[in-house]
C-alpha cells in the first residue's frame, strides 16, 4: 500500500507538552473548535490536530484498489505524531477517536502520557453492534451497551432509506440536520454557526464522499478491538460524556469502570459535539488532566 499524507496543523510553543487531538469516524480534525484548541494552547500546550485519510486535506484512497483497515487508521496516529517529533504525548480521543486512543493506551503505553475520552464507547465493548441493533430494531442483549437515543435512531434510520443528496446546497442541509442530532437537546442548536462549519468542511475536502470508505474499513478489520483489556491501561485516565449524549449515553461510565483509577466528568448540556458553551469546563478538565506530565 502506498503512503498516504495526511494533513496536521500544530498550535502552541514546541517546548510545550504536546496534546494530540484525534477526531471521530468519517471526521475532519477541524471539528476540534478552534476557540476549544485556542484556549489549550493558551493553558501551555502544544496541540496538534489533523484529518484522518480520506477526510479533509488528507489523501484519499481508492478502497477497491488499496483497501485499508481500522489498524491503518490507528497507525497513522502514531505517523502524525513521528512527524511532529513526538515520542509521546497526551491523547485526547472523541468518539471512535477515543476508541483510537483507548487501543494505543494499551498497545503502546510508553507513547501515551495521559489519555482523555471524549463522547466514546469502551474499546473491545461492542459499540457497533449496538448502533446496528438500534437501527435495524433488533433487540439489545441482556447486560449490553446503551442503545442511542430514539431520535438519533430515527435520523439515521431515514438516511438508510434516503437518495443521496443532489446538489451542495442539499449536502450541506443535511449535514445540519446530522449535526442538530448530534448536538443533543440539551443546549440550544446555533444552526447559523453549524451552517459556517459545514460549509468549511465542505470546502476543505478533497471527496466529500470518500470518508464512508471507514465504514468500509470498519467492515473489512472486525477484530479491531480487542476484548478485555482496558485494565492495562496505565495512563492517568479522564473520561467525559454529556448529561444529553444521544449516541452513546453512559458509555463513559463503562469506560470509567474498566480503567483503573480513571475519572468521570459529566458535562451538563453537552450531546456529542463541541459547542462554544462547552469549551470552557472541557478545557479546565483537560488542562488539569494534563498537567501531571
Amino acid at each position: 500500500m502506498r503512503n498516504v499524507n495526511i494533513w496536521s496543523e500544530e498550535f502552541g510553543a514546541e517546548t510545550d507538552a504536546p496534546i494530540l487531538l484525534i477526531m471521530g469516524s468519517m471526521s475532519q480534525g477541524v471539528l476540534w473548535p478552534d476557540e476549544f484548541v485556542g484556549r489549550l494552547a493558551a493553558g501551555g500546550r502544544r496541540v496538534v490536530r489533523y484529518d484522518h485519510r480520506d477526510t479533509g486535506m488528507s489523501d484519499t484512497v481508492d478502497f477497491a484498489a488499496e483497501p485499508y483497515t481500522w489498524n491503518d487508521i490507528k497507525n497513522d496516529v502514531y505517523r502524525v505524531m513521528d512527524a511532529h517529533g513526538l515520542d509521546d504525548a497526551h491523547l485526547v480521543g472523541h468518539s471512535a477517536g477515543g476508541l483510537l486512543a483507548q487501543l494505543i493506551a494499551v498497545e503502546r503505553p510508553e507513547r501515551v502520557r495521559t489519555l482523555t475520552v471524549i463522547a466514546s464507547s469502551p474499546l473491545g465493548g461492542g459499540e457497533g453492534d449496538v448502533l446496528v441493533r438500534a437501527l435495524t430494531g433488533r433487540p439489545q442483549p441482556e447486560g449490553g451497551l446503551p442503545e442511542p437515543t430514539p431520535e438519533f435512531v430515527d435520523h439515521f434510520r431515514a438516511l438508510m432509506t434516503a437518495p443521496p443528496p443532489p446538489d451542495r446546497r442539499a449536502r450541506i442541509d443535511a449535514m445540519i440536520a446530522e449535526q442538530r442530532v448530534l448536538h443533543g437537546t440539551g443546549l440550544p442548536f446555533d444552526e447559523d454557526a453549524a451552517r459556517r462549519l459545514q460549509e468549511h468542511v465542505h470546502e476543505r475536502a478533497r471527496d466529500l464522499a470518500a470518508a464512508t470508505n471507514h465504514r468500509l474499513a470498519a467492515a473489512a478489520d472486525p477484530d479491531f478491538e480487542p476484548p478485555d483489556v482496558l485494565h492495562r491501561v496505565k495512563a492517568p485516565t479522564l473520561v467525559i460524556e454529556g448529561t444529553h449524549e444521544p449516541v452513546k449515553p453512559g458509555h463513559g461510565a463503562v469506560i470509567a469502570e474498566r480503567i483503573p483509577n480513571a475519572r468521570l466528568t459529566i458535562v451538563p448540556g453537552m450531546g456529542h459535539t463541541l459547542p462554544p458553551e462547552t469549551h470552557e469546563e472541557l478545557t479546565a478538565a483537560i488542562l488539569a488532566h494534563t498537567a501531571v506530565g
